[in-house]
């Protein structure tokens, strides 16, 4: 017999869930989803936590800039400042953030693994946090550098919604041949529902992942050809009011 806290903390998880079908689907998220998605975005960024934000000393973060003791040297705030969408200040919060977390200044999947999994006690978060590190790493080198989290962090946070579509298409087209599939599609849905665990609260039926691609595909697949390109992704959600509005989530995050 499960407890009252049991319940409580299965449940969060199928609201976070839920959350993750919003932006798949465009089933119109609720207040709830869009707490507990921005909730666990914020966890899994410690230099958000308003109640640990690491004290920046200026001169501190711009000498490690310039002249970095760790085994990767970033790129300088200035050219950094250029390629995103942060500020100077934004920046070096989020770079001592990252140095604390990494001190050699690059995670590997395996790392990222684990901190994903810290997070996700309940299922199985290891292959969708495959994907997403697939997606982080820019270089395909195997490991993710500072200027690879906050670029892609700029996009997911400071993007404009095309910035923001574009860059989710690009995490479900997981062999980057300019077009989603219905095994691809799978294979990203599957990943959100082990990540979320098996005794999530309502409990999700087996089908449930099958039906969530078929979903996408009606809404996605305007030819019916079985794939969905670029070009029928972006329009179809920018004409469905509930995937756009799904895509503010992360607004003011920062």
């Amino acid at each position: 017999m499960k407890t009252k806290s049991g319940n409580q903390s299965l449940s969060s998880e199928s609201r976070e869930l839920e959350g993750s079908k919003d932006l798949l689907t465009g089933n119109p998220p609720t207040s709830q989803s869009k707490k507990t998605v921005k909730q666990r975005f914020l966890k899994l960024l410690p230099c958000c936590h308003t109640d640990s934000a690491p004290s920046v000393n200026q001169s501190n973060v711009d000498e490690d800039f310039q002249v970095s003791t760790v085994c990767y040297r970033p790129e300088g705030l200035e050219k950094l400042q250029d390629m995103t969408r942060f500020s100077r200040k934004e920046l070096q919060i989020l770079y001592r953030s990252f140095k604390n977390e990494c001190p050699n200044g690059i995670v590997d999947e395996e790392t990222f693994k684990f901190i994903y999994s810290q997070f996700f006690l309940q299922g199985d978060s290891s292959t969708y946090a495959h994907f997403l590190f697939e997606a982080f790493d820019r270089q395909k080198n195997g490991v993710v550098s500072f200027e690879d989290f906050v670029i892609a962090l700029s996009t997911i946070l400071r993007g404009t919604a095309i910035d923001r579509l574009t860059w989710a298409f690009n995490l479900y087209d997981l062999n980057k041949d300019g077009c989603v599939t219905k095994e691809e599609m799978t294979d990203i849905i599957r990943s959100i529902y082990d990540m979320m665990g098996k005794y999530t609260y309502p409990c999700m039926e087996d089908s449930a992942p099958q039906e969530h691609v078929e979903n996408f595909f009606q809404k996605m697949d305007q030819n019916n050809d079985g794939i969905v390109t670029m070009e029928e992704f972006l329009e179809s959600c920018q004409k469905d009011e509930n995937i756009m509005e799904s895509m503010q989530l992360f607004d003011h995050i920062l």
